[in-house]
């Protein structure tokens, strides 16, 4: 198993336990959070004729409901930053049950938006992060196959939500499946019953060592850990650490926007975002512009879902590998750039079966990113400014998300085909890819001359320590 990243916790996390019971919750929770809005798109073509709507007009429903889920990120932040994971995961079960039951009842696309859209999306919002800062704290060593197994829960409920929709549409119609979909959200709320705080208390590991290691820590944790900014243990900065800790715990880390490895993050995610949600959201649609019947339509996002599910897990356990832990952000890099291969080669399959394809290989490309996708994120700012990096990153990307499926639909309102809408959303992933690959070179070879600059640093202050210890013991010896 390889070494986890330095991060000053102050706990030693248990990597396993009620641990994995919490990744059983955040399964169900992340399920739930990204699949609800994708296996909508099932309603769009029948709720598009109900209302006279365009194609850019009905893809505004998912992307309002994605948008207020990232939005929603801040909030949720200080939410979980005050009363933990489970309460804001169990009122984020209630909010998007009542905004589907009010949604059954509406007589307007607006209706929708706001019923769909930003109720449910902030009950969204309340699911998600919750359940990602939760895992966290329960692992360390074992972290990126906990979240991989953890955001496996996505495809796993689309895969279920897609063909059950389909049949709910055709039993009750479109209002009736709303009203039996605010039902089975609920479910969230039992997964938030299981999110347990962590015992920190059990295992606490104080910093006692010496200065040097104390200042080796706080070296190694740098670009990750705002905890270990400090190594002087006097009263006066112990209680102004205490102060700046409970004020960043209540509130949003905005200094993170000075650390280097949030920014790539950030940079890149915004224009991946762009395209990261429109393939999916235009699949079943794409589909059935070609003359696919509604099932076989919906079977594609099955499929999807499918190869989804099993590359997220195994994803995760070559993220937690020896060989590509310690280099992870290029395994990232990577996924984002076979994505935008995927939809550039989109437009070439022909027929269903060339969809098939395209759906097995977008599946896997889709899976490896949204595997790492905050993985990644945690191994750059660490455990403690997770929480507060999360709800940033989110409430910036909603601009992309809530715009990127909309201008998706324009094109294909514009060109009256699907193809130009892959070309763009090809570009959109291909080129924050290949920015990636650069800019996380350049930081990885920054990090080490950081360390190497900080071993030299060590090894001066070590000579120092010494050669003043012999000479107060010369100045003894003469004294006597």
């Amino acid at each position: 198993m390889p070494p986890a990243a330095a991060t000053n916790l102050g706990y030693e996390p248990p990597d396993g336990g009620w641990g994995w019971a919490v990744v059983f919750a955040a399964f169900i929770s992340i399920g739930f959070s990204y699949a609800f809005p994708k296996s909508l798109t099932i309603y769009f073509k029948e709720i598009q004729e109900y209302f006279s709507v365009s194609y850019s007009e009905i893809a505004w429903l998912s992307s309002v409901m994605l948008a207020s889920m990232y939005a929603g990120g801040p909030v949720s932040s200080m939410l979980v930053n005050r009363y933990g994971s489970r309460p804001v995961v169990m009122v984020g079960g209630l909010l998007v049950c009542t905004g589907m039951v009010l949604a059954s009842l509406g007589t307007t696309i607006i209706h929708l938006y706001l019923c769909v859209g930003v109720i449910g999306g902030f009950g969204l919002a309340f699911n998600l992060q919750p359940a990602l800062t939760i895992i966290g704290t329960y692992f360390q060593v074992k972290r990126p196959l906990a979240n991989g197994l953890a955001m496996t829960g996505s495809p796993v409920v689309l895969s279920t939500l897609a063909p059950l929709n389909q049949f709910l549409f055709d039993s009750f119609g479109w209002r009736g499946s709303f009203l039996i979909l605010g039902s089975i959200v609920l479910n969230c709320c039992v997964a938030g019953a299981l999110m347990r705080p962590v015992n920190k208390r059990a295992e606490f590991q104080p910093n006692n060592g010496s200065p040097t290691s104390r200042r080796k820590v706080s070296v190694e944790a740098a670009a990750v850990d705002f905890r270990s900014q400090s190594a002087n243990p006097s009263t006066k900065d112990d209680t102004n650490k205490s102060k700046c800790q409970s004020f960043v715990s209540r509130y949003i880390d905005v200094s993170l926007f000075t650390h280097r490895g949030f920014l790539i993050y950030l940079i890149g995610n915004v224009l991946m975002f762009f395209g990261f949600f429109a393939p999916v959201v235009f699949l079943a649609p794409y589909a059935k512009h070609q003359g696919t019947d509604e099932y076989s339509a919906a079977l594609l996002l099955s499929i999807f879902a499918l190869v989804d599910m099993f590359i997220r897990p195994v994803t995760g356990f070559l993220g937690n590998s020896k060989w590509i832990r310690p280099r992870i952000q290029y395994f990232f890099s990577f996924a984002v750039s076979y994505n935008g291969v995927c939809h550039l080669l989109c437009p070439l399959a022909s027929g269903y079966g060339g969809l098939v394809v395209y759906a097995v290989f977008f599946g896997l490309a889709f899976g490896m990113l949204s595997a790492l996708l905050f993985e990644v994120l945690m191994d750059l700012v660490g455990t403690h400014r997770f929480s507060s990096a999360v709800g940033l990153v989110t409430i910036i990307e909603c601009g992309p998300v809530l715009l990127g499926p909309p201008i998706s639909g324009a094109l294909v309102d514009m060109f009256g085909d699907y193809k130009y809408m892959y070309y763009a959303c090809g570009v959109f992933m291909l080129v924050p890819g290949i920015f990636f690959f650069i800019m996380h070179y350049y930081n990885y070879k920054k990090l080490d001359e950081e360390h190497r600059q900080s071993m030299v640093v060590e090894m001066r202050i070590s000579e120092e320590a010494v050669e003043l210890k012999l000479n107060q013991n010369e100045k003894t010896d003469n004294e006597r």
